[in-house]
């Protein structure tokens, strides 16, 4: 009940102006609880929102947010109702050139003045031609290897670059905070070097520690002199900096330098989807068997995005993500635990 109520609510969230561009999503027919599984109305105008009923959940326009990017939903950290915790932004690259598509940025040739690419569900992969945003896919359930599961395609129109791209998502049982992200191109798209799947905003919760099998790297440090109204270059850690768990599987774990945001004090100008209320987490990437060419790639930011306010405490990590090059069906995880590192790390050797 506490999940449906969660969910139902999120039709009563209360936005700041800069996110009141998803037009009509109060009046879409909230998601259903199924089993342990949060997934879209069936037969109706429904909010593309899926996922874990007793952990993370993901969206998609027109639920409130920027065009381009998948939402997620994690109300387990005491958020408010509605409250984004992350984006996950599709940034793919294409052979021979280091220049990102931007999923969130570039302009839509498929409905005319829009910023930011149609993304579109499906239970299958092969709906490259688009699909309604209000009639969401319901998700495929199924056990896979003893486990349920529950699965869903997010595709998107064609990038600027050539790029032709789409995600499987998949949520497992056992794992609630957590979900696999396997990168995908469509038969006719221009090849790719890399495909950048980037937790966008780490400035949220203001992730300012690296976790990494030397010690820890803070943004503070990286960025001491740092204070314009930009990203950073970024930094790039190998795989070889990253924490293996006992399989030896990468991983690449961000968190807060602070434990109580109640007490934290922002610039009178702050918009108020930047005002953090939830609790203290922390986010990771994995790759299993990673490669040696493996990267784990921060920027940072003294202001928050599309404004001048600063950051409390200083300069944060903002995009967080995983690269390498690109191949069919790569799998990354990616999760954000209220476990502290130290606990979750330590949880890693067992």
């Amino acid at each position: 009940m506490r999940l449906i109520i969660i969910y139902l609510s999120l039709m009563m969230a209360v936005l700041s102006p800069s996110q009141q561009n998803a037009r009509g999503w109060r009046q879409l027919a909230p998601p259903d609880t199924v089993g342990m599984w949060i997934c879209p109305a069936r037969g109706k105008q429904a909010m593309p929102v899926w996922g874990h009923a007793q952990g993370m959940a993901v969206g998609l326009a027109p639920m409130p947010g920027p065009r381009g990017l998948i939402r997620i939903y994690t109300p387990y950290l005491g958020l408010k109702t509605g409250d984004v915790m992350n984006f996950i932004a599709l940034e793919p690259v294409p052979e021979g050139s280091e220049q990102r598509g931007f999923s969130e940025l570039e302009m839509s040739a498929l409905d005319e003045g829009r910023r930011g690419k149609r993304f579109w569900s499906s239970n299958g992969d092969s709906a490259t031609s688009p699909l309604s945003e209000k009639y969401p896919a319901r998700g495929v359930i199924e056990k896979i290897n003893g486990e349920e599961t529950l699965t869903l395609y997010v595709f998107s129109e064609p990038f600027d670059n050539g790029a032709k791209v789409y995600v499987r998502l998949r949520f497992y049982q056992s794992r609630p905070y957590e979900f696999e992200i396997t990168t995908y191109t469509y038969d006719d798209s221009v090849d790719l070097a890399y495909f950048i799947t980037t937790a966008t905003m780490g400035n949220k919760a203001r992730l300012r520690i690296l976790y990494l099998k030397e010690g820890q790297k803070t943004s503070l440090e990286l960025w001491s002199g740092y204070s314009d109204n930009d990203f950073t270059p970024h930094q790039v850690f190998s795989v070889d900096d990253m924490i293996r768990d006992s399989k030896g599987n990468a991983y690449f774990v961000a968190a807060p330098n602070e434990t109580n945001y109640a007490e934290t004090v922002y610039a009178p100008e702050t918009t108020d989807n930047w005002r953090f209320k939830g609790i203290f987490a922390t986010q990771y990437w994995i790759k299993k068997n990673p490669s040696k060419a493996l990267q784990g790639l921060v920027n940072g930011r003294f202001v928050y995005w599309a404004g001048k306010a600063p950051i409390p405490g200083g300069i944060a990590y903002e995009n967080f993500e995983l690269k390498k090059k690109f191949r069919q069906g790569d799998r990354f995880v990616f999760g954000i635990t209220p476990l502290s590192a130290a606990e979750f790390i330590k949880n890693l050797q067992h």
